[in-house]
């Protein structure tokens, strides 16, 4: 019966492709998931602090609908990877950056091969406290020295406050970590860490430090400053400003892909698993300018579900 069913379901898959990728290569359309058909079973997730607020959401929408409660972890990147890759016990890992090469090493060597689906994107923000009336904007060169070598505001620009610079990052197991560090310091993280930061994976933690002081400043995702602009400012970089144009036509220079990760063989064993994640692709749309990100492009969107039909051809 269970072959019979996944037979029928690769077929309707394949005709709806066909259908869709036909009318528009950029619109295609998965057959639609109704989560009352999944009450039970197992949905086991974890990873990037910066993909939590988007997946509890849609979590939340399956949820609402009739399906099973997923599990979500917020853990950062890299430990949402090791929990996927190496210990092999989540379902699907939530990432704010590519998985590496040694990552996909560690996936196939127990057996899994990890297959990336693009949900929106992120404009990382920099942000001071309201209370910092002297920053508004920097330029890379400058984020570098803040973050690194500056002890005090002053050495990076001579008109700003001889105080010294507070700052709060996210942990190193963090995939916002790794973005920063690679797009500041060409991926050398001696430099950040040498500066003796306040780090945590837990972003309200940070929230509440650079709120705290006029001299305070940290970075995390576009979503945890749209939760708390009231207490924080966020600086345009390079002069540009963070929002939906900038991140997506890339000018913004902290702009990045969110992802979350699978395998064939998971979404073949727990069929909840696949359908939640047709739903959630489905979906994504609807919910993440709410969330506080941006909207994948149609044409990353578009990957994402033809890697979805890809993986279900192989049930």
């Amino acid at each position: 019966m269970m072959q019979m069913r996944r037979a029928i379901t690769i077929l309707l898959l394949i005709t709806v492709a066909t259908f869709t990728m036909g009318a528009s290569e950029a619109d295609i359309t998965l057959p639609e998931v109704d989560p009352l058909d999944y009450p039970v079973g197992e949905i086991v997730t974890a990873g990037s602090s910066t993909v939590f607020p988007l997946s509890e959401r849609m979590a939340e929408r399956w949820t609402d609908a009739g399906g099973a409660a997923p599990s979500i972890a917020s853990i950062g990147s890299g430990a949402g990877f090791e929990r996927f890759c190496v210990e092999g016990e989540t379902d699907i890992s939530n990432a704010s950056r590519a998985i590496r090469d040694s990552e996909r090493e560690s996936c196939k060597a127990i057996g899994r091969e990890a297959i990336e689906f693009r949900v929106g994107s992120d404009a990382l923000a920099v942000t001071v406290s309201v209370a910092n009336d002297f920053v508004s904007d920097v330029t890379m060169d400058e984020l570098a020295m803040i973050f690194s070598s500056a002890e005090t505001w002053s050495d990076v620009r001579a008109e700003w406050p001889a105080e010294a610079i507070m700052r709060f990052i996210p942990g190193t197991d963090s995939g916002t970590f790794d973005y920063f560090v690679e797009a500041v310091f060409d991926e050398a993280e001696e430099p950040i860490l040498s500066a003796n930061p306040q780090l945590s994976e837990d972003d309200n933690v940070l929230v509440q430090g650079i709120s705290g002081s006029a001299y305070a400043i940290g970075f995390f995702g576009y979503a945890y400053y749209i939760e708390n602009q009231d207490a924080l400012n966020i600086l345009s970089i390079e002069g540009i400003e963070a929002n939906a144009q900038t991140t997506d036509d890339g000018s913004y220079p902290l702009a990045r892909p969110l992802f979350i990760y699978s395998d064939a063989g998971i979404m073949a064993e727990k069929p909840q698993v696949a359908a939640f994640i047709s739903f959630y692709l489905t979906q994504v749309n609807n919910e993440v300018i709410d969330v506080g990100y941006f909207p994948a492009s149609a044409s990353a969107l578009n990957a994402a579900k033809s890697a979805y039909l890809d993986a279900m051809t192989e049930f």
